[in-house]
Parts: structure tokens; sequence; C-alpha cells
């Protein structure tokens, strides 16, 4: 479904990513892990546009997406949830919500569409007609999350969901996630939190300093004992 090969992306004379290669199927959800810095970010601002390869290739089934711009991605297919979700503060959830659904494919599901997301989210109902800025960090992942789904696309770019919540929030998340995969959606979770996301996910890659280390099935990755040393605090 997404092919990432040979990417390479430079900020200036500063080289981030170095010879990137990873592909999603359909369905699933594959996790990229890694420290702070490793370029994990970077790599999902450069699938949506964000970011422009310097090298490589970067396809969304037939499509080659490199000289798109990020809204032509999201026409293509692709939403994405970013690292700091990224709302409009003063605008309601509702309208927040209603923003995810500007794609064209979008518009005439979006009743139906944000019943779905109220389903999955029932507190942000319950909030709909308050300011995006003064719900809990929880309550603005989920809203971004939802935001992303009003697209309708099937496929979803997450980038770090945990950062600044509980571990309960997290958990609430990520079973989240496990219920919008059964529908087909396919994710693509980038996340710190490696113990949580390698417990859900399908496949994973392991980056570090701005190149893939490792991959495989993401519980055979959890018995790494370079991933236990890395990431589990078990080394």
């Amino acid at each position: 479904m997404l092919k990432v090969e040979h990417v390479d992306v430079h900020y200036g004379d500063l080289q981030v990513l170095w010879d990137v290669n990873l592909e999603l199927r359909k369905g699933e959800i594959v996790a990229l892990v890694g420290s702070n810095g490793a370029g994990k970010s970077t790599l999902i601002r450069t699938i949506a546009g964000l970011v422009k390869p310097s090298r490589g290739a970067i396809r969304y089934g037939d499509t080659l997406l490199n000289d798109k711009a990020p809204h032509a991605i999201a026409e293509s297919g692709i939403s994405i949830v970013p690292e700091g979700r990224r709302l409009f503060p003063k605008m309601t959830v509702l309208q927040n919500l209603e923003m995810g659904a500007f794609l064209k494919k979008a518009r005439p599901e979006k009743g139906a569409t944000l019943a779905w997301v109220y389903e999955i989210f029932p507190v942000l109902k319950a909030r709909s007609p308050q300011p995006a800025g003064l719900l809990s960090g929880g309550e603005q992942q989920m809203l971004a999350i939802g935001r992303a789904l009003m697209g309708r696309n099937g496929f979803l770019l997450l980038d770090e969901l945990s950062l600044g919540l509980s571990p309960l929030m997290v958990k609430q998340i990520f079973d989240v996630l496990v219920t919008i995969n059964k529908t087909g959606i396919t994710l693509f979770i980038v996340e710190q939190n490696v113990p949580m996301t390698l417990k859900i996910a399908n496949r994973a890659y392991v980056m570090e300093t701005g190149r893939i280390v490792r991959e495989g099935i993401a519980r055979e990755l959890m018995e790494s004992e370079h991933v236990k040393a890395a990431y589990l605090g078990l080394g």
C-alpha cells in the first residue's frame, strides 16, 4: 500500500534520513520506533509531503508522492495525525471535526462519518460545542484522531500520540487504534512508547540516527536483546 525506497532527506546541508526503506500492506498496523531525534517525525513529514526527499521514492499504490503537495497526498488517500495535535483551539470541537472533511470524497459522507467518530469517541460528542483549546490533553488527542478520520482515507500516519498523556489515557488511545484498524484502515504509528506500540503492531521498524537498523514481526522485536536494552530498560 505504501512503499518507501532508498529515501534520503536533508535540511539544508544536514542529512537527517539515510537510505530508508520500508513498506506497509493494506490493513496492517506498522510501527516505527526509536528514541527522540532519531528521524521518525521527519519520515512522517516526508511521506505527508511537508518535506521533500533528496533521493529515493515514496509510492502509495501506483502513485509517486515525491513531488506532490500535502493536500494532493491527502486527496490520494493518506491522512496525518501530527505531533502536537495542531488543532484550532478557538474553534469548537465540532468545527475542528468538520475541518477534517474538506476532501471532496469526504463531504457527501460527512454526517455519517461524524456519527461514527462520535461512536468511537463519545466524549467528543459531549464536548462538541466547546472550544478545542479547553479540552484535556487526552481529549485533544482524540479530537486530532477524529479529525483525521473525517477525511474518509484508508491510511493514517500517527505521530507521537502518547506525548504528554497519562499511562491510562495512552492505553485508551491505543485500544481505539486497534478498533479503527479493524475497520480496514491501515495505520503507520511513529512512537517513543515502544512497549505499547509493539504490543498492538503487526510489524515494526527500528530507527536510529536516521537509519532503519532493524525490522520484523513486532512481538519478536520486543524480545530482541537490542530493543530490550535500548528501549525497554531491560538490558
